[in-house]
This record gives C-alpha cells, structure tokens and sequence, in this order.
C-alpha cells in the first residue's frame, strides 16, 4: 500500500506543477445519461418540463486520496420557444492535498423538427471554472526521505479561475439518437504557478437505438433492450464506453465495458481496458435513482475498490398536454 501512496502522490503533484505537460483529467461519471447537462448541453430541457440531477462518484476508494465527484443541475423546457435553459454545478476533488476543480455553467438548447420522423437539437454551454489546491496538506519527497519540514516553495496563487466554453449537437427520432460534444472550446489556463497549461478539447461521441420486447413502445409498461456507446478523446487519450440497458418500470440493469483493446496501446505492456460497469435504476413516473458499481479489471484490479456511483433525478412542472400532443419524451436515450 506504501507503493500505491507513493504512485498516487507523484501523479497528484505532476497534475498540480504541470511537469511534462501532463494534465488533469475531466471528471466523468459511468451513468452518463443520469448526468445529462454534463454530458452534453443539448439535453439541456430534454423532458416537458423541470428537471433536477443529482450525481456523486467515489473512484478508488481503496486508494488514499481517490477522486470524489458532485454534480448538481438543474433544467427546464419552454415549448412555446422550443428551447431548454440548463444550470448544472459539478466539483472534483483529488487527493489529500484537495485538488479541486469547481465549475458552475449556463446551458441553452434549441429543438428543431427536421421531419416527421428526426430531431435536432443544437446546445451550448458558458461556464466559470475554479481550480486550487491546498498545498500545506501535501507531502513532498524531503519530507518522506529526512523527516523534515519541506524546502520546497509554496506558491503565492493557490486557485486560479477562467471562462470555458462548450457545444453539442443532438440528433434523434423515436428510436435512435446520436449526438457529438466539444468541450473545452476556448483552451483555457489552468496552470497555479503562472506558466501555461492549456486544458486540450474534449470530444465525445455517443449513440445508441431501443429494441422493444412486449411491442408496448412508447407506452408507460414498455420492456427494452438499449444498446448504447460513448466515445471521449482529449490530447492523445481516448476511452470507449459500451454496453446495454434492460429497461421495464420500475427497473433498470445495465451493464458496460470500458476500454479499446486491441485497437490502441499506450505502451507495449498496457492492454487498454479499464473497467466493467454494473448498474441498477429503480424508476417511478417522476423519480429515477440508480446506482452503479465500476470494477477495475485494468492492472489496478486488486488495489483500487472500483468505482461507486449514485444518480437521482426528480422531474417535475410537466406539460401534460405537451406529452399527449406528441406521445413520447423529448429525446429517446436512456435515463441512467
């Protein structure tokens, strides 16, 4: 376990002093659709009314100092202008030293009808980032090797904030839905001690389709099959999500795999995969909540506690007479 404190402190303080130009990693959550306006701000008013998220991962909770995720937002659909306004609110913490990244945006999406069978739904998102790091609680290398104070000097800035910037395009139909993410648009610094640390753009890809079992689709008792995927590069990592929902109310199950074996190696001795995700929702009219379990099958498998994750979503102020007119949700992708 000495290992795993030492391993995880020099990643922590390399993400903190921006040596190599190594960087941060987004946060991210394996119920994906249960945090939607993190997803993307084109689900921003993706009901018929208001919504509110709440989402927190624990990852590696077997390692000291793992990361904790908050996510808190909150949405709302006006179809007289067909337009949905989003606020979503998300914090990441990493490490003893408290590497913490806060975020707090504005969303904006337009629903446009380009037939009578596909949608499209063009998203934005402005936000205000913080970044800082509570550097008196770290530990540096002379106070492991002599036992003394450290030589090592405190900068002044401990936080640091900027502006970013988002997009997304949602296409969808009864059945099918694929939608595109660019994150991170404006490239902003994020570097503590006034050097340049650019955060690269995110790009996510996703999509999925829904398979009817009982031939009740669209009705509140239908059973379904969900396949679905997502696909993330930043710099020059990238991660592919896959898997499928089994779907009839109340419940939900779901199962996923992350990795791309085969495809791309990082190093000759790495296998590029990561973890198997396992989900269950329970799912009323107005409120879902999930919970999810990541267990690392990467070379971490037996050290890390995978992953926890727990999702609640209430909805509310629905337009009943919006959902009669058109007798199906705004967008087709699952809740979780």
């Amino acid at each position: 376990m000495n290992k795993i404190y030492v391993i995880l402190f020099i990643f922590i303080a390399l993400k903190i002093f921006n040596v190599n130009n190594v960087l941060a990693q987004d946060a991210q959550f394996s119920q994906f659709y249960a945090a939607p306006l993190y997803l993307a701000p084109s689900f921003a008013g993706a009901t018929d009314g208001s919504r509110v998220a709440l989402n927190y991962r624990n990852q590696w909770g077997l390692i000291a100092g793992g990361y904790n995720t908050y996510s808190f937002s909150y949405d709302h659909y006006f179809s007289n202008v067909n337009s949905g306004l989003g606020l979503l609110f998300l914090q990441d913490q990493a490490g003893h030293g408290n590497l913490r990244t806060t975020n707090i945006g504005l969303q904006y999406s337009y629903n446009l009808t380009i037939n009578r069978k596909w949608s499209f739904r063009p998203g934005i998102h402005l936000m205000y980032s913080q970044r800082g790091v509570d550097f008196y609680n770290l530990k540096f290398s002379d106070q492991m090797v002599y036992n003394t104070s450290t030589s090592v000097e405190i900068p002044s800035e401990k936080q640091i904030g900027y502006i970013d910037f988002s997009s997304s395009a949602l296409f969808f139909s009864e059945r099918n839905w694929v939608g595109l993410s660019v994150n991170h648009m404006l490239k902003p610094n994020e570097s503590l001690l006034g050097a340049e640390s650019n955060v690269p753009m995110r790009y996510s890809i996703f999509g999925g389709t829904k398979f009817s079992i009982n031939n009740r689709y669209g009705k509140y008792d239908e059973e379904l099959i969900t396949p679905a995927f997502i696909y993330k590069t930043q710099s020059e990592y990238d991660q592919l999500d896959i898997g499928l929902y089994w779907s009839k109310r109340p419940m939900v199950i779901g199962v996923w795999y992350r990795g791309i074996p085969g495809f791309k190696k990082y190093s000759s001795d790495y296998v590029n995969h990561d973890a198997v995700a396992i989900l269950a929702g329970y799912q009323l009219k107005d409120l879902k909540i999930g919970y999810s379990y990541d267990l690392t099958i990467s070379g971490l498998s037996s050290k890390t506690g995978g992953s926890h994750e727990i999702s609640i979503i209430y909805e509310f102020l629905q337009d009943k007479e919006q959902q009669k007119k058109r007798k199906k949700v705004i967008v087709s992708c699952p809740k979780f």
